[in-house]
């Protein structure tokens, strides 16, 4: 994927762009972003496992 040169040229770049003091909040928006992305998609699956659970319970037998 990445080697460790790649990754160290990304930051520098990246420092280079936003500058020192703007990275503490850049860093803190993008962990708010990954948060909200889990959880979101964290909702998104429980829909379709309620529905595999709800498939896998057999009914009871019908008495009369």
């Amino acid at each position: 994927m990445f080697s460790a040169w790649d990754i160290t040229l990304i930051l520098i770049v990246v420092l280079l762009l936003f500058g020192g003091k703007k990275l503490p909040e850049l860093a803190k928006s993008l962990g708010q972003s990954l948060n909200e992305f889990k959880k979101g998609r964290g909702e998104a699956e429980k829909p379709e496992e309620k529905k595999a659970e709800d498939e896998k319970k057999p009914e009871p037998p019908k008495t009369a």
